[in-house]
């Protein structure tokens, strides 16, 4: 006695989203944007490495860099981007003087969000690998803006 399958247009519409999210976050992830910095006395903290206030700002920054770089070519985008959520995982330390990457790519995004991936690196040891949450605000009212397809395509057009 054999098993018939039974493959609705429900599963088969399911499947093809599932695969449709899945291109997408690939997408997004092959299109990192990387910045090298060394580390400075002022970054350092009483137990002589970096300050985790420190770290917390680079996300931000290298964040910043890569948006003004993805846009660098639009005119006429009305939006900021504010964070919601920060999830962080130190794995490692840096020191004075080390020569740091960031590496960055833009995840998850739907409805107002967007989940921003960083990870810092001294050489190829991983120090920090963190996921943030941003919303996208109209600029003039600061209040949610839907994430539209013009916008998708920037953040997907990754150097």
């Amino acid at each position: 006695m054999g098993f018939k399958c039974m493959y609705s247009a429900e599963s088969k519409f399911i499947d093809e989203q599932i695969r449709k999210l899945i291109t997408l976050e690939l997408l997004m992830m092959t299109n990192t944007y990387n910045y090298t910095h060394i580390v400075t006395e002022d970054e350092i903290d009483h137990l002589n490495h970096v300050n985790n206030v420190v770290y917390v700002q680079w996300i931000q920054d290298i964040s910043t860099r890569h948006w003004n770089d993805l846009t660098a070519n639009v005119t006429e985008l009305d939006y900021v981007w504010v964070v919601t959520r920060h999830e962080i995982d130190y794995k490692g330390s840096a020191l004075f003087g080390d020569q740091i990457t960031f590496k960055t790519w833009v995840g998850k995004t739907k409805a107002v969000t967007s989940v921003r991936h960083v990870e810092i690196y001294k050489g190829s040891k991983l120090l920090l690998k963190a996921a943030t949450t941003w919303c996208m605000l109209h600029a003039k009212s600061l209040k949610p803006a839907r994430i539209t397809e013009s916008i998708l395509k920037v953040l997907q057009a990754g150097k």
